[in-house]
């Protein structure tokens, strides 16, 4: 099989019903296409199999049948330009392939948006906030008028009455801002966050922009929890598929919650798919990175040296639910 297939199926199963490996070179899963069957949820009869040195796809409930680069467009669009690039680069697109060549547009520069706001380090109540959590405030921006700043960044709010504070965390993404998320000041107001993006497209990723390849990134559930470790990015929603943004080397940091559906599930979804996780010692009683940075706790050796994947995580991870 082609190591570009290889990778991109990896990042994809994640989002295939029932994914498993039956053996080299062939996957099976609930079709993606036609649903597979309403009536047995079990039945798995999508398959991913060689030809040769390239991956189809066919569904034996629906009958749908095409190459691999067809279904990853299908499935993932934005993943699939990743993949047809990459293969180009190996040389192994175009004519005498089944694979397209890339298409290369030039696109004129267009406005980029600039958070034109001060920093919350200027602002009293926004850095006296930030510092009470030991959070470095410089890396953060503050607006009394939440809704109406972000409408005059996107429209997003039809109505602005009741207008209020939030810190604004940028989302960057080679060195554009692709969207905020706003963090409220007042316990009274809800959501705590709200997330805007300019393009739907776009990841929801806080420190896409300055993390370094080749090394373990970790991956936080919040912007504030990721500034306390060193190469890491925080989601700003669901988890997702961050290969196709250049992580390659992800490390899951889920928050010290072992009493909860939520969390537990996410963690026994990360290990299975092979990814490496991190499952916090049994002394550690506080929930979030934030609070055990409060409490003394060296947060970067903790989580350095709680790395598990594959069957010691499954064994980490049940002694850690068990708390």
């Amino acid at each position: 099989m082609n190591l570009v297939d290889s990778k991109y199926i990896g990042l994809v199963s994640s989002r295939l019903q029932k994914f498993k490996k039956v053996k080299t070179d062939l996957y099976n899963f609930r079709c993606p296409i036609c649903g597979d069957s309403k009536k047995t949820q079990s039945k798995t009869r999508g398959y991913l199999y060689a030809v040769k040195a390239d991956m189809n796809f066919r569904c034996h409930n629906c009958g749908a049948s095409m190459t691999f680069s067809s279904f990853l467009k299908k499935i993932d669009p934005v993943a699939h330009k990743q993949y047809i690039f990459e293969r180009f680069k190996q040389g192994s697109t175009g004519r005498g392939t089944v694979v397209e060549e890339p298409e290369f547009k030039f696109e004129p520069p267009k406005f980029k948006p600039k958070v034109n706001l001060p920093k919350a380090s200027e602002i009293p109540r926004a850095s006296d906030y930030l510092k009470k959590r030991k959070i470095n405030p410089i890396n953060f921006y503050y607006t009394d008028k939440f809704k109406a700043w972000t409408n005059s960044q996107k429209k997003t709010f039809d109505n602005i009455d009741k207008d209020h504070a939030r810190i604004i965390i940028p989302l960057f993404y080679e060195d554009t801002l692709i969207g905020f998320q706003g963090r409220s000041l007042d316990p009274w107001i809800q959501p705590k966050y709200l997330t805007v993006m300019f393009h739907d497209d776009s990841p929801k990723i806080y420190g896409l922009d300055q993390i370094r390849g080749g090394t373990p990134v970790y991956i936080t559930e919040g912007p504030f929890d990721s500034t306390f470790i060193r190469n890491s990015i925080a989601m700003c929603g669901a988890d997702g598929d961050v290969g196709k943004w250049g992580v390659s080397t992800p490390v899951w940091v889920y928050d010290n919650e072992p009493r909860s559906t939520e969390i537990t599930s996410r963690i026994s979804n990360t290990i299975d798919r092979g990814d490496k996780v991190v499952i916090w010692p049994t002394n550690i009683k506080e929930k979030d990175i934030n609070d055990m940075v409060l409490a003394g706790h060296d947060v970067q050796t903790i989580v350095e040296s709680n790395v598990y994947d594959g069957l010691k995580a499954k064994l980490q991870f049940n002694t850690w639910k068990r708390i």
